[in-house]
This record gives C-alpha cells, structure tokens and sequence, in this order.
C-alpha cells in the first residue's frame, strides 16, 4: 500500500490514559479469546456478551498523549489515520449528506467508550454509542502472529471493517439485529458482521482503482488484495473454532465462515456497490 501522513483529525489518542476491565463489545480479536474461555468453562461467553451496544458510561472527553511511543508506532498512527481519512472520503462520496464523521480512539490496554470498558483482548470495535472506532495497536501484531494474517492492507480491511459498522449504525441496520437475538450461522448479528465485511470492500474496490495518486489518498499495491482475502479467511468463525476446539459448531457462529467472510469482502471489493451488500436476504424476520 502506499498513502501518505495526514494531521491525524481522525484520531483521538487515549494511548496515555485507560482504566476498566470489563469489554463493553466484540472486535475481531476478541473472537478468540472468548472460544477459548467458553470451551475452558462450559460458558457461552459469545451469546453472553449480546450485541455490545448498551450505553453503560460515558467516554473520557479530551485525549492523552502516550507516556511513551517509538518511531514505528508512530509510523502505525499515521498509517491507521490515512486509511482512517480515505475509507471516511468514500462513504461520504456514497452517502452524502447522510455521511457523519467519526474517529478511531487509540489505546493501550484497556479504554472506556459509551458501550462500557474494553480491554485490549477484545480486539478493534465499533462503539454505537459514541459512533467511534476503538483499536489498540497491538492487535496487528496479534493479526499477524496469531492468526496468520500479515500485511499492511491486511490491518486496512480491519479498520475498514469497523467503518462499516459506523455506516450500518448510520443506516439504522443495528435495529436489525437488536430485534433479532439469534446466535448462529443465519442470525442476525452474523449477516451484520458479513455486511461490514463486504462494506470494508467497497472502500477496497475505491483504493484499488488507478490514478490516485493524490494528498490523503491510499493507493494499493499488487499482491494487497490477496492479503485482505487472506485475512478475512483467518478470522473465520469455523477456522477458530476449530483452531481453539477441533471442532466447529455453526449454532455458536457470531461473524460468519472463513468462505463468507471472503465471499462478501471479494463482492464489495469487485463492484464497489453497497446495495450488493445486502447479507440480510432471505433471513427470516
């Protein structure tokens, strides 16, 4: 990928701050860690935690500077910040007026948002409350290491992801999935996640396109679409399953099969058009 460094107005830093223990919603690397407590204890954590988007305190207002940082992290800031910019330029060309402008919060180790407190295991989310994105950088080295997933456009489908969900909040999509609490491979919250998915590629079909070249755009090099494929086919509910259980069970499903996520991310990055997003279709009410 190639982009350039902006002046950070799409991030509010809290890297110096933090305080909480309990995960107020389910990121992407959280997914993990909860498949490994519910099989440890016989808990269903994943059904437990529900959609995420119950208002339980305020954000902190104003923003931390971090207590300490290095080159390259600040090399990652400016990296989550182009993306951050270019994936907000392309849902504002589509929607419009009915676009609103949000940010990604850093932080280390645990964050308060208006969904309650998130520690850094619960992996980048998506807060309805508050319309933000949360993220501690860290999880793009467990992106990498962990689950097999490296590449700089690999950690943009992430962020993408998670703007996806800031559009569907936008939408009113969540009302959706609070009506329908169903776990499983054909609910509710796995056809939103699906949509995010394909959504994350719709920004990717703009970033792809040739000739963009130009001041706070991201461009994209051969080989990065491969490595967004490859991370939605990492981050699959039967591939973890299996990893953590050796079996999978689609009744516990909560973001959808490695070959869904795939399939719905390689749809938008191929049209470009969120109306072939609907991942809704044919779900009962």
């Amino acid at each position: 990928m190639r982009w350039s460094a902006g002046d950070r107005s799409n991030i509010e830093d809290r890297r110096g701050g933090g305080g909480g223990m309990r995960a107020g919603g389910l990121g992407i690397g959280g997914l993990l860690l909860l498949l490994v407590l519910s099989w440890a204890t016989g808990t269903d954590f994943l059904s437990l935690l529900g959609g995420g988007s119950d208002v339980t305190s305020a954000p902190p207002s104003g923003s931390a500077p971090p207590a300490d940082t290095s080159p390259q992290e600040e090399q990652m800031v400016n990296f989550v910040d182009a993306v951050a910019s270019d994936t907000q330029q392309t849902w504002s060309r589509l929607m419009g007026n009915g676009y609103e402008q949000t940010r990604v919060v850093l932080f280390r180790d645990v964050v308060q948002s208006a969904c309650g407190m998130a520690e850094s295991a619960t992996g980048p989310f998506y807060c309805p409350g508050d319309h933000r994105v949360y993220l501690d950088l860290g999880f793009f080295s467990d992106l990498d290491r962990q689950l097999g997933a490296p590449g700089d456009f690999a950690q943009a489908y992430v962020i993408a992801h998670e703007f996806g969900h800031h559009v569907q909040n936008l939408l009113g999509t969540n009302e959706r999935v609070q009506r329908d609490r169903r776990s499983g491979a054909d609910s509710a919250s796995v056809a939103l996640e699906l949509q995010a998915d394909c959504y994350a590629g719709v920004w990717g079909h703009d970033a792809a396109q040739p000739g963009r070249q130009q001041a706070g755009k991201v461009e994209l090099d051969p080989g990065d679409v491969e490595e967004g494929l490859r991370a939605a086919a990492s981050i699959g509910d039967d591939r973890l399953q299996k990893m953590q259980t050796g079996r999978v069970q689609p009744e516990r499903f909560t973001h959808g099969s490695s070959a869904q996520r795939v399939e719905w991310f390689r749809r938008g990055m191929e049209t470009g058009d969120p109306r072939q997003c609907d991942t809704f279709r044919g779900l009962t009410q």
